[in-house]
């Protein structure tokens, strides 16, 4: 039996500090004063394994951790160690980041305290609920992922103090680049408090990206100084714009990693219950980073549906999309999309109605799950994103998946509307630039030689590896990125777009960034690409002016015709026929049968083509990208994608 709160609560002059340590036979709380002298009170136990302290006289702004005493056992899921300072799973926030010292994960005796090493928690008092409604889309709406970090580090415009960090994210030039695209949210790559995998310090290197979480509810202060009041007048800002925040979570696993990860806070305090075990009590490792979290366990299910809730009332967010979100339903007998902590999600008050958004996979035993996550998650769409690539690539027979893709998906999701999120490229990954631009990945700079990120990317080079080659080859990658970014944009649905895309963002051919926190991994503001951004800019006007494109309603037969250059709907040997290069998509409007309608002309050929384009009394075609008048017959260049209006004529 779980009671809460957990953490520490400011009460009547008080604070009361809870926390979780079934298995320990002892737990202090440990009180750091202005020049880090420690005192440490001895903490009661109750029945169910909840360990309190009353300390009168102290609120907002006192530091503290944990000491928990018990068996030091790893081989069976016990690593209590009084030496270690745990940080408070349930603490909102930490005093400075986390940094890996080889101390943290030495074995009980070595005699080395961590308490010089890991930052304090903080008695915060609860801010205002800020449960607006959330403001993102009613139906497909453009996501804009980005790294806090990344994204604003260089920008020119926002002052020296204020880069790198949430506060950038409120700047009017910020805000004024993401509204000129069209952005409806923005989706933050994790902001939580996390620490370097032990590999990275003696490369030089550091965690760039966040996915290696220590806290789950306590941001981290290089991005976030002012804690959870920096991440609310940030949503306030954007959401004054409309434009909504979603939370990129890591509740997969956390920072302690493997059996030779540090001991920070759960892997301390209840390693048992929050990490899921073998038989031999052996940490399971279905995300590749060492552990996996017990997303089933009432006291992690507590710990997590209460993060979000947080993030809701105290940060003002509008959604949340969870990395390696198969997690999230594993019990003992595989994925559920009825696990506890899914169904918690869905029933609670505070969260039912927030944007969800799955990453349906994790590397564990039957982990690829897309199309299974209940009715109410988006999800993450990798099968859309490589059949757009391969198509455009030149692989053979993709004409009908293609059309599928751009129709929502129905082979992927059951009933009546599409739940994917459409990409191409994700901060996983190259960028959209370098996958025209490199056939193989080159992650050299991440000290691994090569190793490390995926293998088959489904990229190519137009015979040219990277940044180099003549006219001819950069006028042909400019072509395969602009017709990558309409395809996205004339998908039906939620789409998503990485946040540097739009302007030809390039890192080098590296396609595993994560540990490039400098100007690899940064966007430079300085050499965008205008025309590309312009582009961007217009495709996102098209969609907000054309609600075929946006309905989350799978694409019907009485709504689109699927026709060949020549006007002709394609047979079923078009469909399959190895030279199947071209295909045009006519929309009809979705709510009068006599409105105007919208055609994407698809050409992945080599050599230019003409389409014939039907013709009704009273209307005529329009480029809606170049924005000029067109001829019945419709000439689109070789490896271009356009899109065309039907307008009213004028007497």
């Amino acid at each position: 039996m779980l009671a809460g709160p957990f953490g520490a609560v400011v009460e009547d002059g008080a604070t009361v500090f809870t926390v979780f340590a079934p298995d320990a036979t002892a737990v202090d709380l440990c009180l750091f004063d202005a020049h880090d002298r420690e005192t440490r009170i001895a903490m009661q136990r109750d029945a169910h394994g909840h360990w309190s302290a009353h300390v009168p006289g102290i609120g907002t702004g006192q530091r503290y951790g944990y000491r928990a005493d018990g068996a030091y056992d790893p081989a069976h899921g016990h690593w209590f160690d009084p030496s270690k300072l745990l940080a408070d799973p349930f603490a909102t926030r930490i005093d400075r980041p986390f940094a890996w010292h080889a101390a943290l994960a030495a074995a009980r005796g070595h005699g080395f305290d961590t308490a010089p090493l890991v930052p304090k928690s903080v008695v915060e008092t609860a801010p205002p609920a800020r449960a607006a409604q959330p403001r993102l889309f009613a139906e497909g709406g453009l996501i804009y992922e980005l790294n806090v970090r990344a994204f604003t580090m260089l920008h020119p415009d926002v002052p020296h103090e204020q880069r790198g960090t949430l506060a950038a994210l409120a700047h009017p030039a910020v805000i004024g680049h993401l509204k000129a695209l069209g952005v409806d949210a923005v989706e933050l790559m994790p902001i939580t408090a996390w620490i370097d995998e032990r590999h990275l310090p003696p490369l030089g290197l550091t965690n760039a990206w966040g996915y290696n979480p220590v806290t789950l509810m306590a941001l981290d202060p290089r991005l976030a100084p002012g804690g959870i009041a920096d991440l609310a007048k940030a949503t306030a800002a954007l959401r004054a714009e409309g434009i909504g925040v979603i939370l990129d979570l890591v509740f997969n696993h956390t920072g302690e990693s493997d059996r030779l990860g540090p001991t920070l806070s759960l892997r301390g305090l209840c390693n048992l219950q929050a990490f899921r075990h073998d038989a031999d009590h052996q940490l399971i490792n279905d995300t590749g980073t060492g552990n996996t979290l017990d997303c089933q366990h009432p006291f992690m299910v507590q710990l997590i549906t209460d993060a979000l809730t947080h993030f809701v009332l105290a940060g003002g967010v509008d959604g949340f999309r969870f990395d390696l979100g198969t997690v999230l339903g594993r019990t003992a007998d595989g994925f559920s999309p009825e696990a506890p902590l899914i169904r918690a999600i869905l029933q609670n008050p505070v969260l039912k109605d927030r944007v969800l958004i799955a990453e349906p996979w994790d590397i564990g035993p039957g982990g690829y799950r897309l199309g299974q996550f209940p009715d109410a998650f988006f999800e993450w769409n990798d099968r859309y994103r490589d059949t757009i690539r391969r198509f455009w690539r030149g692989d053979g027979h993709l004409l009908g998946p293609l059309a599928t893709a751009l129709a929502g998906s129905s082979d992927l999701f059951a009933g009546a509307r599409t739940r994917s999120v459409n990409f191409i490229a994700a901060h996983d990954g190259f960028t959209l630039a370098d996958l025209v631009s490199h056939a193989h990945k080159h992650n050299e700079a991440n000290g691994e030689n090569n190793r490390d990120g995926h293998n088959d990317n489904h990229s190519w080079n137009h015979g040219v590896e990277g940044e180099t080659g003549d006219a001819t080859v950069f006028s042909a990658r400019n072509r395969d990125l602009r017709a990558l970014l309409t395809l996205l944009f004339a998908s039906r649905g939620t789409i998503m777009l990485t946040a540097g895309d739009e302007s030809g963002r390039s890192q080098r051919g590296n396609n595993n960034a994560y540990c490039q926190d400098n100007e690899l991994g940064w966007f430079d503001w300085d050499k965008r690409d205008g025309d590309l951004e312009v582009l961007s800019a217009r495709l996102a006007e098209i969609r907000r002016d054309w609600p075929h494109l946006t309905r989350t309603e799978f694409l019907s037969g009485d709504e689109v015709e699927w026709l060949t250059p020549q006007g002709h709907a394609l047979t079923a040997a078009d469909w399959e026929t190895e030279k199947g290069r071209c295909l045009a998509m006519v929309l009809l409007h979705p709510d009068d049968a006599t409105g105007a309608r919208l055609a994407v002309l698809i050409n992945r050929g080599d050599e230019d083509i003409v389409f014939a384009l039907p013709q009704r009394a009273g209307f005529a075609w329009r480029d809606l990208i170049a924005d000029g008048p067109l001829e019945a017959n419709v000439p689109c260049p070789a490896r271009t994608v356009m899109m065309v209006g039907e307008h009213g004529q004028t007497s």
